[in-house]
């Protein structure tokens, strides 16, 4: 009776070299990071404690991330925070879009963008 080795392809542990069928490249999601949405909830907070603002929503999708703001569940969005890293270098990343269509501002700036969202200081 002859030993067998390991280099042989009947030995148990033969299975350890089997090599893996390759599977479909994983394509990253774009989302806000913890600062990003730290801005954003902090202007959604402020405005919906002066009862503006009622609801929101967050998508993430391949190629952007989205921030909806609403007035109330059942309707259109007020407003929409776009994210787009393809835009990045181009016009900004970030972007403002009213329920048109119409982008309100972009930039590379979240905080600069949202600014256009505030409510201008009033002189009492």
């Amino acid at each position: 009776m002859t030993e067998r080795t390991r280099a042989e392809p009947g030995y148990p542990d033969s299975a350890q070299r089997v090599i893996p069928f390759p599977s479909a490249p994983v394509v990253p999601q774009v989302t806000f990071d913890r600062a990003e949405l730290r801005i954003l909830f902090g202007l959604y907070g402020r405005r919906v404690a002066e009862g503006e603002w009622r609801d929101y929503a967050l998508d993430f999708r391949r190629d952007k991330a989205v921030f909806s703001i609403y007035r109330r569940t059942s309707e259109m969005p007020l407003y929409r925070v776009e994210k787009d890293p393809k835009l990045a270098r181009r016009q900004g990343a970030y972007a403002v879009v009213a329920p048109t269509g119409l982008v309100l501002k972009r930039g590379q700036d979240l905080a600069r963008v949202l600014a256009v969202l505030e409510k201008p200081l009033r002189v009492v």
